[in-house]
Protein backbone atom coordinates (compact mmCIF):
# COMPACT_ATOMS: atom_id res chain seq x y z
CA UNK A 1 0.00 0.00 0.00
CA UNK A 2 0.94 3.17 -0.84
CA UNK A 3 1.94 5.76 2.46
CA UNK A 4 -0.82 8.26 3.89
CA UNK A 5 -0.08 11.81 2.62
CA UNK A 6 1.17 13.51 6.09
CA UNK A 7 1.89 16.80 4.60
CA UNK A 8 -0.51 20.14 4.26
CA UNK A 9 -1.10 20.06 1.20
CA UNK A 10 -3.80 18.02 -0.91
CA UNK A 11 -2.88 15.31 -4.08
CA UNK A 12 -6.06 14.54 -5.83
CA UNK A 13 -5.57 12.55 -9.49
CA UNK A 14 -7.48 11.00 -12.01
CA UNK A 15 -7.01 7.45 -13.89
CA UNK A 16 -8.41 5.67 -16.66
CA UNK A 17 -8.04 4.59 -20.15
CA UNK A 18 -7.36 5.96 -23.24
CA UNK A 19 -10.55 8.16 -23.86
CA UNK A 20 -11.97 7.90 -20.64
CA UNK A 21 -12.18 11.63 -20.28
CA UNK A 22 -10.02 12.16 -17.02
CA UNK A 23 -8.05 15.20 -18.55
CA UNK A 24 -10.80 17.25 -19.57
CA UNK A 25 -12.29 16.61 -15.90
CA UNK A 26 -8.95 17.23 -14.04
CA UNK A 27 -8.59 20.27 -16.14
CA UNK A 28 -11.88 21.84 -14.96
CA UNK A 29 -11.43 21.13 -11.49
CA UNK A 30 -8.08 23.35 -12.07
CA UNK A 31 -9.92 26.10 -12.73
CA UNK A 32 -12.55 25.82 -10.56
CA UNK A 33 -9.85 25.09 -7.43
CA UNK A 34 -8.15 28.30 -8.53
CA UNK A 35 -11.40 30.14 -8.72
CA UNK A 36 -12.14 29.19 -5.14
CA UNK A 37 -8.97 30.94 -3.80
CA UNK A 38 -6.93 27.74 -3.54
CA UNK A 39 -3.33 27.65 -4.72
CA UNK A 40 -3.29 25.03 -7.60
CA UNK A 41 -0.66 22.85 -9.02
CA UNK A 42 -1.12 20.43 -12.21
CA UNK A 43 1.36 17.33 -13.21
CA UNK A 44 0.86 15.26 -16.10
CA UNK A 45 2.43 11.71 -16.83
CA UNK A 46 5.18 11.35 -18.90
CA UNK A 47 5.97 15.24 -18.37
CA UNK A 48 9.62 15.24 -16.62
CA UNK A 49 12.24 17.35 -18.75
CA UNK A 50 15.17 14.89 -16.87
CA UNK A 51 14.33 11.88 -19.15
CA UNK A 52 11.98 13.60 -22.40
CA UNK A 53 15.26 13.22 -24.42
CA UNK A 54 15.51 9.35 -23.62
CA UNK A 55 12.48 8.45 -23.89
CA UNK A 56 11.89 10.20 -27.28
CA UNK A 57 14.69 8.62 -28.46
CA UNK A 58 14.13 4.80 -27.23
CA UNK A 59 10.40 4.89 -28.77
CA UNK A 60 12.04 6.06 -31.86
CA UNK A 61 13.91 3.32 -32.35
CA UNK A 62 11.81 1.02 -30.73
CA UNK A 63 14.53 -0.51 -27.71
CA UNK A 64 12.08 -0.44 -25.28
CA UNK A 65 11.74 -3.65 -23.21
CA UNK A 66 8.10 -4.03 -20.17
CA UNK A 67 11.01 -3.70 -17.51
CA UNK A 68 12.98 -0.66 -19.24
CA UNK A 69 9.89 1.17 -20.31
CA UNK A 70 8.58 0.83 -16.34
CA UNK A 71 12.04 1.77 -14.98
CA UNK A 72 12.01 5.03 -17.47
CA UNK A 73 8.72 5.76 -16.80
CA UNK A 74 8.90 5.60 -13.22
CA UNK A 75 12.32 7.70 -13.00
CA UNK A 76 10.02 10.16 -14.75
CA UNK A 77 7.90 10.11 -11.60
CA UNK A 78 10.08 9.92 -9.35
CA UNK A 79 11.99 13.51 -10.45
CA UNK A 80 8.65 14.99 -10.87
CA UNK A 81 7.68 13.71 -7.10
CA UNK A 82 11.40 15.07 -5.56
CA UNK A 83 11.23 18.62 -7.23
CA UNK A 84 7.42 18.82 -7.67
CA UNK A 85 4.57 17.35 -6.18
CA UNK A 86 5.99 16.96 -2.92
CA UNK A 87 7.26 20.42 -1.99
CA UNK A 88 4.35 22.07 -2.97
CA UNK A 89 2.71 19.35 -0.90
CA UNK A 90 4.67 20.34 2.14
CA UNK A 91 3.71 23.83 0.97
CA UNK A 92 -0.12 23.02 1.42
CA UNK A 93 -0.84 23.22 -2.30
CA UNK A 94 -3.72 21.27 -3.94
CA UNK A 95 -1.20 19.32 -6.13
CA UNK A 96 -3.69 17.80 -9.32
CA UNK A 97 -2.34 14.88 -11.20
CA UNK A 98 -3.50 13.85 -14.57
CA UNK A 99 -2.10 10.47 -13.98
CA UNK A 100 -0.55 8.59 -11.05
CA UNK A 101 1.29 5.59 -10.18
CA UNK A 102 -1.83 3.65 -11.11
CA UNK A 103 -1.62 4.09 -14.80
CA UNK A 104 2.35 2.43 -14.57
CA UNK A 105 0.37 -0.01 -12.13
CA UNK A 106 -2.31 -1.04 -15.44
CA UNK A 107 0.38 -0.44 -18.06
CA UNK A 108 3.32 -2.24 -16.93
CA UNK A 109 1.24 -5.24 -15.37
CA UNK A 110 -0.40 -5.24 -18.95
CA UNK A 111 2.99 -5.69 -20.52
CA UNK A 112 3.68 -8.22 -18.49
CA UNK A 113 5.52 -6.76 -16.16
CA UNK A 114 5.41 -8.46 -11.94
CA UNK A 115 2.85 -6.60 -10.38
CA UNK A 116 4.04 -6.70 -6.97
CA UNK A 117 7.49 -5.95 -8.38
CA UNK A 118 6.10 -2.72 -10.73
CA UNK A 119 3.87 -1.60 -7.16
CA UNK A 120 7.12 -1.62 -4.77
CA UNK A 121 9.07 0.93 -7.68
CA UNK A 122 6.32 3.27 -6.29
CA UNK A 123 6.55 2.81 -2.89
CA UNK A 124 7.62 5.94 -2.12
CA UNK A 125 4.75 7.56 -3.20
CA UNK A 126 1.42 9.01 -1.34
CA UNK A 127 -1.97 7.75 -1.76
CA UNK A 128 -3.99 10.50 -3.07
CA UNK A 129 -6.24 12.07 -0.74
CA UNK A 130 -8.67 11.68 -3.58
CA UNK A 131 -7.91 9.03 -6.45
CA UNK A 132 -11.19 9.30 -9.15
CA UNK A 133 -11.18 6.65 -11.65
CA UNK A 134 -13.52 7.64 -14.59
CA UNK A 135 -14.48 4.29 -16.01
CA UNK A 136 -16.46 3.96 -19.42
CA UNK A 137 -16.71 1.19 -21.86
CA UNK A 138 -13.85 -0.06 -24.09
CA UNK A 139 -15.93 0.37 -26.90
CA UNK A 140 -16.66 3.82 -26.08
CA UNK A 141 -13.02 4.59 -25.19
CA UNK A 142 -11.45 3.29 -28.46
CA UNK A 143 -14.41 5.42 -30.71
CA UNK A 144 -13.28 8.50 -28.73
CA UNK A 145 -9.61 7.81 -29.96
CA UNK A 146 -9.52 6.64 -33.01
CA UNK A 147 -11.99 9.19 -33.83
CA UNK A 148 -9.97 12.19 -33.07
CA UNK A 149 -6.11 10.96 -33.99
CA UNK A 150 -5.30 10.32 -37.71
CA UNK A 151 -3.17 6.99 -36.10
CA UNK A 152 -2.09 5.59 -33.21
CA UNK A 153 1.92 5.52 -31.94
CA UNK A 154 4.08 1.99 -32.14
CA UNK A 155 3.79 1.70 -27.79
CA UNK A 156 0.32 3.60 -27.21
CA UNK A 157 -1.00 1.02 -29.47
CA UNK A 158 0.94 -1.75 -27.50
CA UNK A 159 2.43 -3.16 -30.67
CA UNK A 160 5.70 -4.01 -28.69
CA UNK A 161 3.14 -6.95 -27.24
CA UNK A 162 2.42 -8.76 -30.49
CA UNK A 163 -1.33 -8.85 -29.91
CA UNK A 164 -2.14 -8.02 -33.24
CA UNK A 165 -0.76 -6.76 -36.68
CA UNK A 166 -3.44 -4.32 -36.36
CA UNK A 167 -2.49 -1.28 -34.75
CA UNK A 168 -6.18 -0.42 -33.46
CA UNK A 169 -7.05 -3.92 -32.68
CA UNK A 170 -3.70 -4.56 -30.87
CA UNK A 171 -4.72 -0.92 -29.15
CA UNK A 172 -8.05 -2.13 -27.80
CA UNK A 173 -6.82 -5.87 -26.99
CA UNK A 174 -3.83 -3.30 -25.09
CA UNK A 175 -6.59 -1.25 -23.23
CA UNK A 176 -8.38 -3.87 -22.43
CA UNK A 177 -5.97 -5.39 -20.55
CA UNK A 178 -5.24 -2.09 -18.55
CA UNK A 179 -9.11 -1.31 -18.13
CA UNK A 180 -8.66 -4.71 -16.21
CA UNK A 181 -6.09 -3.51 -14.02
CA UNK A 182 -8.10 -0.99 -13.00
CA UNK A 183 -11.12 -2.42 -12.15
CA UNK A 184 -8.71 -4.66 -9.88
CA UNK A 185 -7.20 -1.42 -8.27
CA UNK A 186 -10.75 0.07 -7.07
CA UNK A 187 -10.80 -2.10 -3.52
CA UNK A 188 -7.04 -1.79 -3.10
CA UNK A 189 -6.23 1.45 -3.59
CA UNK A 190 -10.24 3.06 -2.22
CA UNK A 191 -10.38 4.98 -5.87
CA UNK A 192 -13.34 6.52 -6.55
CA UNK A 193 -15.00 5.06 -9.05
CA UNK A 194 -16.97 8.05 -11.82
CA UNK A 195 -19.40 6.96 -14.08
CA UNK A 196 -17.67 8.38 -17.43
CA UNK A 197 -20.51 7.92 -19.98
CA UNK A 198 -21.98 10.91 -18.00
CA UNK A 199 -22.47 14.57 -19.79
CA UNK A 200 -19.35 16.35 -18.70
CA UNK A 201 -21.69 18.53 -16.88
CA UNK A 202 -22.72 15.91 -14.81
CA UNK A 203 -18.97 14.60 -13.91
CA UNK A 204 -18.01 17.77 -12.99
CA UNK A 205 -20.39 18.02 -10.45
CA UNK A 206 -19.84 15.01 -9.19
CA UNK A 207 -16.01 15.66 -8.70
CA UNK A 208 -16.59 19.14 -7.47
CA UNK A 209 -18.89 17.44 -4.66
CA UNK A 210 -16.08 15.10 -3.89
CA UNK A 211 -13.39 18.00 -3.86
CA UNK A 212 -15.71 20.05 -1.45
CA UNK A 213 -16.46 17.20 0.76
CA UNK A 214 -12.76 16.92 0.93
CA UNK A 215 -11.30 20.48 1.54
CA UNK A 216 -14.10 21.23 4.10
CA UNK A 217 -12.86 22.95 7.03
CA UNK A 218 -9.01 22.66 5.25
CA UNK A 219 -7.08 25.57 5.19
CA UNK A 220 -4.27 25.69 3.02
CA UNK A 221 -1.50 27.88 1.12
CA UNK A 222 -3.93 30.40 -0.46
CA UNK A 223 -3.67 31.67 -3.92
CA UNK A 224 -1.20 34.59 -4.19
CA UNK A 225 -2.57 38.49 -4.17
CA UNK A 226 -2.92 39.79 -7.34
CA UNK A 227 -3.13 36.49 -9.28
CA UNK A 228 -5.93 36.22 -12.20
CA UNK A 229 -8.79 34.28 -11.53
CA UNK A 230 -10.15 31.96 -14.22
CA UNK A 231 -13.47 32.25 -15.54
CA UNK A 232 -15.11 29.07 -15.92
CA UNK A 233 -17.45 27.67 -18.58
CA UNK A 234 -20.84 29.20 -17.02
CA UNK A 235 -23.02 26.44 -18.09
CA UNK A 236 -21.37 23.92 -15.48
CA UNK A 237 -22.56 25.18 -11.82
Amino acid sequence: MLRKNDTPGKLIIVEGIDGSGKSTQIDLLYKWLQAQGHSVYFSEWNSSALVKSTTKRAKKRKLFTPTTFSLLQCTDFADRWENQILPLLKAGVVVLADRYAFTAFGRDVARGVDRKWVRNLYSFAMQPDIALYFRVPLDSAIQRITSARSSLKYYEAGMDLNLSESRIESFKLFQERILNEYDNMVDEFGLTVIDGTLTVQAQQRLVREIAKQELKGWTGLPIPEGSPHILLQSEIQ
